[in-house]
This record gives C-alpha cells, sequence and structure tokens, in this order.
C-alpha cells in the first residue's frame, strides 16, 4: 500500500468521551507520544512525571488546569493538534464527569468522530446482563442527537484483565445493545490499554484474537464529514453586520456581512430576506480576495443587493425558492447546564446564529432516563444534565432549519438574562 499524504485526507475533529478515570486523558498522551507528536519540553515533562521512575503520566498532557492536577479530573475542554505522515487532527479531550457535561456538549458539537472509552475494570462480569455506567449511556446519547457520524468504542486497561477476550466481547454485546437503543450506527470495537499502549498506534500481541486495527489507523481512514446532512442545502446566509463606508449619497455603499452557512450564491441570483420575505437580487459579492462571482457554505462574505431594504443583523438570505420560513415556536432536544431546574414560567434568551430572541419553554415533552434509556413523559422538570424534548415559543421570529439538516442553521443556546450564564444547547427538530 502506497503512503498517502496529509493533504489527500482533510482534518479530523474527534473527541474522547466516556466515565471518569476511565482513561481519557491517559489515551491522548500515550497517542501523542507513541506517534512522535510531542515536542522536546513535552518529552521532559512526562519524563518526569514517571512513577517510581516506571509509569509515565500522560494525563499531564492535556490536564492544563491546576484543579484538573490536583483532584485528576478533567474539568474544561484540552484541544490538541497532531499529524501524521496521512493526516491532521483535532483532538477534543472532555471531561467525563457528569457535573462537566455541558463541557463535553461543547467539544462534541463540531467533532466528526468520537472515541467512547470503557474503563473494563469498572464493570461488573457477575451480572447476568453487563451493565455499562450512567455516563457512558450519557454521553453516547449525547452524540447521538449531536449527529456524529462516527463512534470508536475503546475498551480500556485491558491490560488489568489479562486481554481476556471473553470480557471484551461482552462489553461489545452490552455497548451494542446501547446502540440499537439509541438508533446509533457505524459502532467499532477496540480493546487497548491506554497506559501501555496496546492497539493504540500499534497492533498488539497480546491480542492476538483481536483481528481490527489500532486506533490510529482507523482514524487515519475515516472519512470527515464537514457536513453531517444528506440533504440538498439552500443558501442560507445569516447577516452578522450591516457596513456603511460613508453617508455619501454618490457613494452609498450598503453591504451586508456574514458566513455562507449552506448552499452557495452568484451574482444575480434572487434572494428572499426572512423575516420580512422581501425578494432582491444580488448586484456584487465581495470576499477577502475581492469581488467574485460565486461564494459557496462556509466562506465569509459582504453580499450587496440591488434594492435599499430595511435589514439588520440577525435576519436571513435564503434562495428565493427555498423552504426556509421563519417560525416563532420550535420543537427541540434540549442539554440542560445549569444547577437550577428549568423554570417553565420563566423568559430566557434564546441564541440561534447571529439572533438573540426571548423564549419560554412552553412544554416538556419528555425527559430520557440515561440508565434505562426509557422516555418520562410525565416529567415536570428539567434538571442539571437531563436530555429531552421541548416545546419553545419565541418573543420574535427566527430563520431556522432542523439540527438534521444544517447544524449550523438547526442549533441554539439558551442564556439566563440575569447571569448572562449559558444553560441549555438546544437542537431543533
Amino acid at each position: 500500500m502506497t503512503q498517502t499524504t496529509i493533504n489527500q485526507y482533510a482534518p479530523l475533529r474527534f473527541i474522547t468521551a466516556g466515565s471518569v478515570d476511565d482513561g481519557k486523558s491517559t489515551l491522548i498522551g500515550r497517542l501523542l507520544y507513541d506517534s512522535k507528536a510531542l515536542l522536546s519540553d513535552q518529552l521532559l515533562s512526562l519524563d518526569k512525571s514517571k512513577n517510581n521512575g516506571e509509569v509515565i503520566d500522560f494525563s499531564i498532557l492535556t490536564d492544563g488546569l491546576e484543579a484538573e492536577r490536583e483532584q485528576g479530573i478533567t474539568i474544561d475542554v484540552a484541544y490538541r493538534y497532531f499529524s501524521t505522515a496521512k493526516r491532521k487532527f483535532i483532538i477534543a479531550d472532555t471531561p467525563g464527569h457528569e457535573q462537566y457535561t455541558r463541557n463535553m456538549v461543547t467539544g462534541a458539537s463540531t467533532a466528526a468522530a468520537a472515541v467512547i472509552l470503557i474503563d473494563a475494570t469498572q464493570l461488573d462480569f457477575a451480572q447476568a446482563e453487563l451493565q455499562l455506567l450512567p455516563q457512558t449511556k450519557r454521553h453516547s446519547a449525547i452524540l447521538k442527537h449531536l449527529g456524529t457520524p462516527h463512534i470508536l468504542v475503546a475498551v480500556n486497561k485491558m491490560d488489568l484483565l489479562d486481554f481476556d477476550q471473553h470480557k471484551f466481547n461482552a462489553i461489545v454485546m452490552a455497548y451494542h445493545k446501547l446502540a440499537n437503543q439509541l438508533a446509533i450506527n457505524n459502532v467499532q470495537f477496540v480493546p487497548v490499554s491506554a497506559l501501555q499502549g496496546d492497539n493504540i498506534v500499534h497492533k498488539s500481541e497480546r491480542t492476538p484474537w483481536y483481528q481490527g486495527e489500532a486506533l490510529l489507523t482507523i482514524l487515519e481512514n475515516l472519512p470527515s464529514n464537514e457536513n453531517l446532512s444528506t440533504q440538498p442545502q439552500d443558501f442560507h446566509f445569516p447577516v452578522q453586520l450591516v457596513s456603511r463606508l460613508d453617508q455619501d449619497k454618490a457613494d452609498d455603499f450598503r453591504g451586508y456581512q456574514g458566513r455562507i452557512e449552506a448552499g452557495s450564491i452568484k451574482t444575480g441570483d434572487k434572494v428572499r430576506i426572512e423575516p420580512n420575505g422581501y425578494i432582491s437580487q444580488v448586484v456584487e459579492i465581495i470576499s477577502p480576495n475581492g469581488i467574485v462571482q460565486q461564494a459557496f457554505a462556509g466562506e465569509q462574505v459582504t453580499i450587496r443587493l440591488a434594492d435599499d431594504i430595511d435589514i439588520s443583523r440577525g435576519d436571513s438570505f435564503v434562495a428565493e425558492n427555498s423552504t426556509t420560513q421563519s417560525t416563532q415556536a420550535l420543537t427541540a432536544t434540549l442539554c440542560w447546564f445549569d444547577q437550577r431546574p428549568l423554570n417553565l414560567a420563566r423568559k430566557y434568551l434564546l441564541k440561534h446564529s447571529t439572533q438573540t430572541v426571548f423564549a419560554k419553554v412552553s412544554q416538556i415533552d419528555h425527559v430520557l432516563d440515561v440508565k434505562t434509556l426509557s422516555k418520562s413523559h410525565e416529567s415536570e422538570q428539567f434538571i442539571l444534565n437531563d436530555i429531552g424534548e421541548v416545546q419553545i415559543k419565541l418573543q420574535k421570529p427566527i430563520t431556522a432549519t432542523t439540527y438534521a439538516r444544517n447544524p449550523a442553521t438547526g442549533s441554539f443556546i439558551l442564556i439566563d438574562e440575569a447571569t448572562y450564564h449559558t444553560i441549555a444547547a438546544g437542537m431543533i427538530l
């Protein structure tokens, strides 16, 4: 097989997820160490971290906060960048502790893949039916709702179980059952020892029964899904800023700046401005490199129109015949981040794309029980780390799509108007 250059593969963004002490930080440290992606000062820090002169503490490469090192847990999301001969990677090491689930959601929201670690030593194999830890289930449910396309389950600390194939198979069966309940597809399993390096970068001789590839090899060959949607994308451009160069009527420049979130636009195309519904024609598209005839999703541009229309930040341009409409009512999956429970009587700020409006959660449709994966349709409250479906009413309309159609225009956050804390993240259904 010929060596593939980095340019032939798009960079892969992936996260590590799982429960506390599953070994997420250690796995990333070992991945960086064995792939020779560390600088000399990092290697020196690792050498000083050896316990009894033998065991390296790889977690120091990602647990950057002093509180993290003192408590031995990951609190914030730590991003690391590295590359192999085949690909570039962006890793998000996310917290396993239930208290910091909101940080895990942040890291997972832009990931094309997730490595879920399961500490094999924390499971009770004496059970008639092996049960996974609640946080493993919670993180898997979140990844499902976020539409993460590739799930890799790394069964860690297999060295402490003497690389027992039967116990590995029992974990695989337990996770397959979880995946079926959540309708998660495309799951791969790898038996690993993050501390010892088994099946991380190189295949381990201690698992002759494992026929798959090492974790890094699997990651190198995953497709990079920059756009998770499989549906055709109509043009969608949320206005971030209205640009006026001066007030001289002889040169009355009026441009609308922002990022194209879906589709493409050409000079001469007609667009519909939401929420007012006016139609106008594009007369000029300006990119950071100058005037262009066409621009595509992901590009930052300034668009000029043929007509002077009352347009402000938060309005959106969509294709003239687009089915995307403005709405004041949403059905959404909600992940609750706040210590205080959801209050159906309170107003919150809902930030969607470039617009922020007042909103109220009018109804809780159901809350997911992460232990049983059942949906409680009689729940009257939403508390910290709850995941469920809700109805939301808005003070003003927003131009939104479903999350499945386009994550950029189908997601939002709820903000406490008094403290400005982010209290929830939502995916529009």
